[in-house]
């Protein structure tokens, strides 16, 4: 059995699942999803039931073996007595960058951290990507919305507010993109592509409204509250081409689109602060803006 908590956005937790998911089929063995933090945590809410993913999940009386060793032994004790990283029972991650010894890991092992590089799925990425299919029909007005995606050389835009702004210790972290990066993205993008149309998603349309909406060439797709945010990255995954934001969930909804030639930027500076490495993060194939 493999155990991985599960926390944070949409975004982060097709994350965990993912690498989850991918060592949980290396060991030929179940997976479980811990989501007990949800109790606590209020910023966001458990997404993954809105996919097509194997939910089982993981009990008290499961997770709580692993906890109390990390509780009462700590990382630094695993260290000292010579444990390697991959063998223990408790895995935390040690940074954003892809650690390729977590492909070692065995049997019986809690996974505990945002495992945000699609190195870590990649070998299974068929798998993932039918297992993050929505699960939820399409009403009415997201159908309509999906026709009009699919009619156009759509390009999705993501601007990414909301908890980044109103939060004062997600703000510090992340930050927000600056609208020199989506213009400048805007303008490239038109270079190698005829006719776009820009379909952008946001958890402030208001401030899209006022600060950025062109009628004639945008369409502002707010037909989906924080409630359906899974509809949300199912119509950005419909898009041709993508302007994500520095967030976990445009990513996905870059990554899960289909089109083989499709053009994806991202900004240079994915966090506020300067000691993460993201290199590990985007695949190579993005745009860099």
């Amino acid at each position: 059995m493999i155990i991985v908590k599960i926390i944070g956005g949409l975004g982060n937790q097709m994350f965990q699942y993912a690498m989850g998911r991918c060592i949980a089929i290396r060991n030929s063995t179940e997976l479980k999803l811990d989501i007990s933090a949800f109790d606590f945590y209020k910023l966001h809410k458990y997404g993954l039931n809105k996919l097509n993913i194997i939910e089982n999940l993981a009990t008290v009386k499961e997770t709580e073996k692993f906890l109390k060793t990390e509780k009462k032994y700590g990382f630094n004790w695993l260290v000292n007595i010579g444990i390697p990283y991959y063998k223990r029972a408790y895995i935390r991650e040690k940074s954003i960058r892809y650690d390729p010894d977590l492909m070692n890991v065995k049997n019986n092992v809690y996974l505990d951290g945002y495992w945000q590089s699609e190195k870590y799925f990649k070998n299974i990425e068929n798998i993932v990507r039918e297992e993050f299919k929505i699960i939820d029909d399409y009403d009415r007005i997201n159908t309509e919305m999906a026709n009009k995606i699919l009619e156009s050389n759509a390009v999705s835009i993501h601007i990414r507010r909301g908890d980044y702004i109103s939060d004062l210790k997600t703000n510090a972290i992340h930050g927000t993109c600056s609208l020199d990066y989506y213009n400048k993205a805007i303008e490239d993008i038109q270079l190698f592509i005829d006719d776009p149309h820009f379909f952008i998603f946001s958890n402030d349309p208001q401030w899209v409204k006022k600060n950025f909406l062109n009628p004639q060439m945008m369409t502002l797709v707010d037909i989906n509250g924080p409630e359906k945010g899974h509809q949300d990255l199912r119509l950005m995954s419909l898009c041709k081409h993508h302007i994500i934001a520095n967030s976990t969930f445009s990513w996905w909804g870059a990554w899960l689109g289909i089109n083989k030639f499709k053009r994806v930027y991202y900004p240079k500076k994915w966090f506020n602060v300067d000691y993460y490495d993201t290199s590990d993060l985007i695949p190579d194939s993005w745009h860099l803006i």
